[in-house]
């Protein structure tokens, strides 16, 4: 795949080098992500590596949705915001500062779907905000996506599996997914996207029915109600381990080349 030179200074915002291979012609090979200021953790011995876009698996991991809270399946979109503005289904409620229900265009052809708000997205009522959300823009721009305004091919649409901040910025618990489980479902169907991207372990969990590790489920495209679905890394988690960014331009490709194969086969 060529870039051009707008993508390639997006992978480098990204933290990922590109050179050109002359094997591949005028094709930008990707290298190891370049270390930040805020390096976290490593990424265990034991995460399996993930084969490349070249080597795209059949569609996998059907997900069955589960249990509907009432009514929410009948929703338009003023009233499913308004629902999760008053949702009181969980302890979550008492110490939030308003609930994120998501932003971009409704009719998007890419849905992201994070996993809990955090402080500043509390605070700002957004999902993905402050130094996560600055990588998630930058991963977005270099496939020509965007939050802002924009026609749906290119605004994506983002949201979250809570609506609510966990206090403390802990994991959610399965009873807070499970009640805020529908608010998410309805949003994929009036979206109706053409790509859903899982970022991180909760997303996964509530949309593939799967604890499998995120590493061992990238890199392959699966099935949400008839939607193709790439897993990949939350933002956060590659702001603590840079070493898997690569991974992640990797499954942002996957997903590319995905979207390309079913317009291709519609039209």
């Amino acid at each position: 795949m060529r870039w051009s030179e707008r993508q390639v200074a997006m992978l480098q915002e990204m933290g990922i080098r590109v050179w050109n291979t002359p094997s591949q012609g005028d094709a930008v090979a990707l290298a190891e992500a370049q270390p930040e200021v805020e390096t976290g953790t490593s990424r265990p011995a034991s995460a399996p590596a993930a084969p490349s876009p070249a080597s795209v698996a059949e569609p996998a991991g059907v997900a069955v949705r589960g249990p509907r809270a009432t009514g929410v399946d009948a929703m338009d979109w003023p009233a499913l915001r308004d629902a999760v503005a008053g949702c009181t289904a969980c302890k979550l409620c008492s110490g939030r500062t308003q609930t994120v229900f998501g932003v971009g265009n409704p009719q998007a052809h890419w849905m992201v779907v994070g996993e809990a708000p955090g402080e500043q997205e509390d605070r700002q009522g957004e999902p993905f905000v402050g130094k996560s959300g600055q990588l998630l823009d930058s991963m977005l721009r270099a496939l020509g996506l965007t939050r802002g305004e924009a026609e749906p091919a290119r605004q994506v649409f983002i949201a979250n599996t809570l609506k609510c901040r966990p206090p403390g910025n802990r994991n959610p618990e399965p009873d807070e997914l499970a009640q805020c489980e529908p608010f998410l479902i309805r949003q994929i169907e009036l979206v109706k996207p053409r790509m859903i991207l899982a970022m991180g372990r909760f997303a996964v969990q509530s949309l593939l029915r799967s604890n499998e590790p995120v590493g061992r489920l990238r890199g392959r495209v699966h099935q949400y109600q008839g939607v193709p679905l790439v897993v990949t890394y939350h933002p956060a988690y590659l702001l603590r381990n840079p070493e898997d960014k690569a991974r992640a331009w990797d499954d942002l490709c996957l997903a590319v080349e995905q979207l390309e194969r079913t317009t291709t086969a519609a039209a």
